[in-house]
């Protein structure tokens, strides 16, 4: 043991301890830390001469205030005492483990733990000799368990991917290679002629130039050329020549290319490695080469397939109904057989939740959509199903297109008022329009998280999903959790363009797209917008549909949705239900011959889709419970003693009513942000066969009325 000349910045001399008997029996029973990296300290070492605390392993003591890493030739990395980060923590580049004390930092942010930075320095400059000494061993934990993968296995500190294959690691530094990552060339030839490609950290995100994509968090070790500013992952760098596909019968070839080609797969831009089929003449990238043949979209009912040429004989264009942007026919994409949908290949495949691939070629096994209609009876000359049996209903339907001759009659599907072709029954009080009739028994969803798909259901007191919206009609029910989606809704969102009343152009749904409704004025969040790709016009999911006219007491004639308020006949913008104050820009109701105005919210209510009329069954009530709405009588109620206005549960037996909202086993649902407080005597009657909605139906155009957000 003795005194060292130099205290590295330590206000006491340092003593040194050469050996592990110095250090024991001098600090017999102490377990001490290093004061620059953190890490147990062990001989050689350097200690305070006063025992104040201060430790200092050899490493650490060695380490240069400035380190020229051949790993990151762009600056130097400078040894400080804390990350210029340190208000909220830091993480060593190389590890990806927080930062303890001491760093090497870069100003292109970069930070490395003292040993990490000193690690991979020794790897660098003697070429991953370092590594010899340690013994190769398999993965310690598999990436998988049973059919499903894990989130937390150890992963290569070079490429960060899972170890998988055979492995270098030191269980007394914790680091973790691959072995084809520890024998990485410092430098290459390859992907880019101009200048060699050195391998380097990087310490920001960024996109790889041969397969375009972003890593979810940064990548250890990159191939970089500096000056023209390329960047490569790791495998990007070394294609290998000949890849075999079992759709093909010939392998794939390597093919550099200096100029940027469009991929015949998936008819995007690529760089740099192509490959190519001679028999097809197709060019793609590496990773499109393994395409699925066949998926199952939750975007569209039908199986989808993937063709290099989209090209139609009669020389159609097609949007793809995900982004609603042409897709080029002469390139791949992914097609529906049966009708005209398209999707981009990126686009279907986007989101690994909404589709999966299927391995059948049996196109006649493939589809799931089975229709509701479950015998057709009658045809017309057109080919129409004018007689038919429905799963949902005990009595034959029959078609028929006279609208207006009926006054006051709903959907029993989807609530809405009968405002196109519908069956109706022949026997009973019973309607489907022929769109809602058609739906399948099955359907994929794009909008519900859950792998399977969604069952039709009838005749269940539900709220839907996605509206927030009680109602008993028909829905699809999910077997997997708790879930209803209403028929409006389903319909509402399957992708396709839209008309809206009072606007010339088209809506489209952008799932990914957030904006701020034109009609209610609040921010869409994240639940996708329907926007007009002429001009702009943005309309949320809860407003897309809003009835045209609604009845209201506060006035005794109809009240029609208007877009903008015209001060001609509109002294003072204020409701007239709950008396506030409105803005004149957003959507109201309003009747022209009274002058009344009244908030979307206020008239609408909450239980538009409650008809009266139908069969509540209470578990603790001997009877069937209806729905009622007084409009003038209103008796109490038996479970609060508050009065029966709006919503309520009547037996016409024993003379029980009650609020549904005191019985209901959901919550009671509320207006938008709580704006509108009912008051006892203001409450709001609408009668639901005088709804009119603002879109009409058909087989692919219908939506939701207005709903709680």
């Amino acid at each position: 043991m003795e005194e060292y000349s130099k205290n590295y910045g330590h206000q006491h001399p340092l003593l040194l301890l050469s050996t592990e008997d110095e250090f024991i029996s001098n600090h017999s029973g102490v377990s001490a830390e290093c004061s620059r990296c953190g890490d147990k300290v062990s001989a050689p070492c350097f200690v305070c001469a006063e025992d104040c605390g201060f430790y200092l392993d050899k490493v650490c003591a060695d380490a240069p205030l400035e380190l020229h890493h051949p790993f990151h030739q762009d600056h130097p990395l400078l040894l400080m005492q804390n990350s210029p980060y340190s208000y909220r923590g830091w993480t060593c580049n190389f590890c990806h483990e927080k930062g303890k004390k001491f760093v090497y930092h870069c100003s292109c942010s970069l930070d490395f733990h003292i040993k990490c930075a000193l690690f991979t320095f020794n790897i660098a400059e003697n070429n991953f000799k370092e590594l010899q000494h340690v013994a190769l061993h398999p993965p310690l934990i598999s990436t998988y368990k049973g059919d499903e993968p894990v989130e937390d296995v150890r992963k290569c500190f070079g490429c960060w991917e899972p170890l998988t294959n055979y492995a270098y690691f030191s269980p007394d530094c914790g680091f973790y290679l691959h072995k084809q990552c520890a024998e990485l060339p410092l430098k290459v030839n390859m992907c880019h002629r101009k200048h060699p490609l050195v391998l380097q950290f990087k310490g920001h995100r960024f996109s790889c130039e041969i397969c375009q994509t972003n890593r979810e968090r940064v990548t250890g070790l990159v191939y970089c050329c500096s000056p023209c500013k390329f960047d490569f992952h790791i495998e990007c760098a070394s294609p290998p020549p000949i890849i075999e596909d079992k759709r093909h019968q010939q392998p794939f070839t390597l093919f550099w290319r200096q100029v940027p080609f469009i991929c015949d797969a998936c008819g995007t831009e690529g760089n740099h490695v192509a490959y190519t089929h001679g028999t097809y003449s197709i060019i793609v990238h590496k990773k499109c080469i393994s395409l699925p043949r066949i998926i199952q979209s939750k975007w569209h009912d039908n199986r989808l397939f993937h063709t290099y040429f989209l090209g139609k004989e009669d020389f159609r264009t097609f949007d793809c109904i995900i982004c609603h942007e042409e897709v080029n026919a002469n390139h791949g994409g992914y097609s529906c057989s049966k009708c005209s949908v398209t999707l981009h290949v990126n686009c279907a495949l986007k989101d690994k939740d909404l589709y999966y691939a299927v391995e059948s070629d049996d196109e006649e096994s493939l589809d799931i959509s089975v229709n509701s209609i479950t015998e057709v009876l009658e045809w017309n000359d057109a080919g129409e199903a004018t007689v038919v049996q429905h799963c949902k209903h005990i009595h034959r339907l029959k078609l028929s297109d006279r609208v207006g001759a009926l006054k006051n009659k709903c959907c029993d599907g989807c609530l809405l008022p009968i405002s196109t072709s519908f069956y109706y029954c022949l026997q009973c009080d019973f309607f489907l329009h022929k769109v809602c009739a058609e739906l399948p028994k099955v359907k994929h969803v794009w909008h519900h998280s859950c792998p399977r798909p969604l069952l039709l259901t009838s005749d269940e007191i539900f709220r839907c999903e996605k509206c927030d919206y009680v109602s008993k009609a028909f829905a699809y029910k999910c077997e997997e959790c708790p879930t209803y989606i209403c028929l409006r809704c389903v319909i509402a969102l399957i992708p396709s363009a839209r008309t809206c009343l009072g606007h010339e152009h088209p809506l489209l749904f952008y799932f990914d797209r957030k904006g701020k409704c034109n009609a209610c004025g609040h921010d869409s969040g994240d639940e996708g917008v329907f926007r007009c790709k002429e001009c702009g016009l943005v309309l949320d999911h809860y407003c897309f549909s809003l009835p045209i006219t609604v009845e209201d007491k506060c006035d005794e004639h109809l009240l029609s949705l208007t877009h903008h308020d015209n001060k001609s006949y509109s002294e003072s913008h204020y409701c007239d239900i709950c008396e506030r104050e409105r803005d004149p820009k957003l959507w109201f109701y309003h009747c022209a011959t009274c002058s009344t105005s009244v908030h979307v919210d206020c008239v609408l209510g909450r239980y538009p889709f409650m008809r009266p009329g139908s069969i509540y069954e209470k578990e603790d009530h001997p009877n069937p419970l209806t729905f009622v709405k007084k409009r003038y009588y209103y008796p109490d109620c038996f479970e609060c003693g508050k009065r029966c206005e709006g919503l309520a549960v009547e037996c016409t037996k024993s003379g029980y009513i009650a609020h549904w909202e005191c019985v209901a086993p959901y919550r009671p649902t509320t207006t938008i942000e709580e704006k509108v407080e009912l008051k006892d005597d203001d409450s709001v009657i609408m009668d639901d066969s005088l709804l009119v909605t603002a879109l009409e139906l058909n087989e692919a155009n219908t939506s939701v009325i207005k709903v709680a957000k």
